[in-house]
């Protein structure tokens, strides 16, 4: 029997030097492992043996089989690792040729004017808050001192649900909701931006639903003169460091004394152009001393806590940054528009 498999075992080393690609390699597992194969033909007769030369030839066929098995795998190996060597022989990569141009997206200016006035007031030292979309009267109108009979109230300026339930018109109930959270724990600094809603009939400059980003800070010993510091690190960060702001009267039902800001104008440095209408000033946002009757009825005392709030359209911001014209670009999901604004500095 030894005999036999060392003969098999020569064979199979000559056999082996033969062979040229793996096809010939496969029919040589066959013939020496399949079922009529050399190292098969070795137990054919284990019927007629007995106990104790049954287990020493399978032992002896079983280790054949192993050797067998592991060289004509290792010359498959072989053959792999020589058809790949010539492979990346012939298929040379150039490591200075340019790379594929792929397409990427980018941030949305929007996306990105939010996100820049978020650092901005985060760095200052205010949370990000937010809040439902879909509001109730109580949030949206009566804590922020806005009476029953006040056209805000008219449903052709807010989008009614119910009597009581309403798409929110502004982010201030933002404010109301944290204030109440808040109150007799002290003073607090918020921003809070988001989607509002109101009934307007779209075109360049109105859409029906836009950004706001509205602030709040209350506390004591609050002051105009807070408020006006605080819009001047805004302006200056959003539309350069050369810029002046200017406040005029105006009334708001939750703010008293009321103001609209504006800003020199960007374009022409205050002497007046298109973009300005010729006066030099561009408005940017409503704001004021937070109305005593909202400190009161959101839980703070208006006789120790002052404070103020501003609101300001994120769409606006980005039209004056950029130059948009038409305030329905921004939804359009036009990718010759978007890509415009996929560098992040460098922009202003």
């Amino acid at each position: 029997m030894k005999e036999e498999i060392k003969k098999i075992e020569e064979a199979l080393e000559k056999d082996l030097k033969e062979v040229k690609n793996k096809n010939e390699a496969n029919d040589l597992r066959v013939k020496y492992l399949g079922k009529k194969g050399f190292v098969t033909d070795l137990t054919k007769d284990m019927g007629s043996l007995s106990v104790d030369e049954k287990k020493e030839l399978g032992k002896l066929a079983n280790e054949l089989k192993g050797k067998v098995t592991d060289k004509i795998n290792g010359l498959i190996s072989e053959m792999d690792r020589k058809e790949l060597e010539e492979r990346l022989k012939k298929d040379k990569i150039d490591p200075t040729l340019p790379a594929t141009n792929l397409k990427v997206g980018g941030v949305h200016p929007l996306t990105k004017i939010t996100e820049e006035v978020e650092e901005l007031f985060i760095s200052m030292g205010y949370d990000v808050v937010s809040g439902p979309e879909v509001e109730d009267d109580l949030h949206n109108f009566q804590l922020l001192n806005v009476p029953k009979n006040h056209p805000a109230r008219d449903a052709q300026d807010t989008f009614y649900i119910t009597d009581e339930l309403l798409l929110r018109s502004q982010t201030s109930p933002v404010q109301a909701r944290t204030m109440l959270k808040m109150k007799d724990k002290g003073p607090l600094r918020i921003i809070c931006p988001g989607k509002v809603y109101r009934r307007d009939d779209d075109d360049a400059t109105h859409s029906h639903q836009f950004n706001q980003i509205e602030g709040l800070v209350v506390g004591e010993n609050i002051s105009l003169a807070d408020l006006k510091g605080t819009l001047e690190v805004f302006a200056k960060k959003m539309f350069g460091e050369d810029r002046k702001v200017r406040f005029r009267p105006s009334f708001f039902p939750f703010t008293e004394p009321s103001y609209e800001v504006d800003v020199s104008c960007f374009k022409c440095g205050g002497e007046g152009c298109n973009i300005c209408k010729g006066t030099g000033w561009i408005e940017i946002l409503g704001s004021g001393m937070v109305h005593p009757n909202v400190l009161r009825d959101c839980g703070y005392d208006p006789e120790i806590y002052t404070g103020f709030a501003f609101g300001l359209g994120i769409e606006r911001v980005a039209m004056l940054r950029y130059g948009i014209t038409d305030i329905r670009d921004f939804y359009t999901n036009d990718l010759r528009f978007l890509k415009n604004y996929n560098r992040m500095e460098g922009d202003k």
